[in-house]
């Protein structure tokens, strides 16, 4: 049965969303069929708003969600209708070289980096006014209904209130498993995290749980401040208040740089202060944020021969689908806190506001 129902669509870049009628079809073999009960507003979405990060267009952004199975396809035997799930834009099939890797969590299902936007099989799942209408990651969750792979969602506890664990769909699963997973921070180690963003704050919050010394907390907007030391921070420094490079700042104030550096801002410039802030020989930076399209960074070796790490972390590393339950039951444990990152609730209807908010970093 196809259902009929509304969706933000993004028609063009740098437009805002329009909220249309969209038809999605019924989930095919290996498929499911979600409706949609919370979805959080994420950076990598405002990035193929403005072109940042490349992707096809008409398109359904959103990847950051909890709802509830609404049917599934021939085949499926992980969830069933009813089920309440979280969709994973990191998917894992369990065949594929990562998958089979304990190392690794990149799933070769996942759209990341390759711009189909369409489901496995080359289709799409929604049209709108007789257009094909393009999925984000696998995912699309800007919708009351959307389509994935089963591979590509997670069954949780039926308890988990989905309004707050949405954001283990993308935002807190990142930045925390960044600092547990990714980096392995240690305990008694100093820490610099660069963007207070949800992203940003979710990386504190893992940094702390692993037992850091110290956490420096890095942004232009020390509005963001109070809310980082809530969760953890131990320094805040706004770069504006120096006349040197940041790096040089951080490395002074820790006496030789940081033993573990994040950059959860997508910028080139910032990736290269976190690289060079951290210790000369044995820091490790992990790029957290969403790089830009079509910039590279130009660095000297030097950074990197005298022993340096750099690295980077989708999904803050971990394998989704035995990850995401055992974290929403963390969550439900009090292991860690998601109300604080947490800052608007609107209706859906609002998503351009919500953009808004983002944007002048509220």
């Amino acid at each position: 049965q196809v259902i009929k129902c509304k969706a933000a669509v993004l028609w063009e870049v740098n437009k805002p969303f329009s909220i249309e009628e969209v038809e999605v079809a019924p989930p095919k073999e290996h498929e499911v069929r979600i409706k949609i009960m919370a979805t959080g507003i994420c950076r990598s979405d405002d990035h193929v708003i403005t072109g940042a990060l490349v992707e096809p267009f008409p398109i359904i952004l959103g990847h950051e969600a909890a709802g509830v199975v609404e049917s599934v396809g021939q085949g499926v035997t992980s969830v069933k209708p009813g089920d309440k799930v979280v969709p994973l834009f990191v998917p894992q099939c369990g065949e594929c070289k990562s998958c089979l890797n304990n190392k690794g969590n990149l799933c070769i299902n996942t759209d990341l980096g390759k711009r189909r936007g369409l489901m496995l099989d080359g289709t799409t799942r929604f049209t709108c006014k007789g257009k094909a209408i393009h999925h984000f990651l696998g995912t699309s969750t800007f919708t009351e209904y959307t389509v994935v792979h089963e591979s590509a969602v997670a069954k949780i506890d039926p308890a988990a209130p989905l309004e707050k664990i949405c954001l283990i769909g993308c935002g807190f699963s990142t930045g925390y498993g960044a600092a547990l997973q990714t980096a392995k921070v240690e305990p008694g180690s100093t820490c610099a995290v660069f963007g207070l963003g949800g992203v940003g704050l979710s990386v504190i919050i893992g940094c702390k749980v692993a037992g850091a010394a110290r956490i420096i907390a890095v942004d232009i907007n020390s509005n963001k401040f109070a809310k980082a030391k809530e969760l953890g921070a131990t320094d805040c420094i706004n770069p504006k208040d120096f006349d040197k490079p940041i790096h040089e700042v951080l490395t002074e104030m820790t006496g030789g740089g940081v033993d573990y550096s994040f950059e959860v801002i997508g910028r080139t410039d910032t990736m290269t202060a976190a690289f060079a802030c951290c210790h000369y020989n044995y820091g490790v930076s992990v790029i957290v944020g969403v790089p830009p399209a079509a910039q590279n960074i130009t660095f000297d070796p030097m950074l990197l021969f005298t022993g340096r790490s750099w690295k980077g972390s989708v999904f803050g590393g971990w394998r989704s689908k035995d990850a995401v339950p055992k974290l929403v039951d963390d969550y439900m444990k009090k292991k860690f806190v998601l109300d604080p990152l947490i800052t608007h609730t609107l209706p859906w209807t609002k998503i351009n506001e919500g953009f808004d908010l983002l944007r002048t970093g509220k």
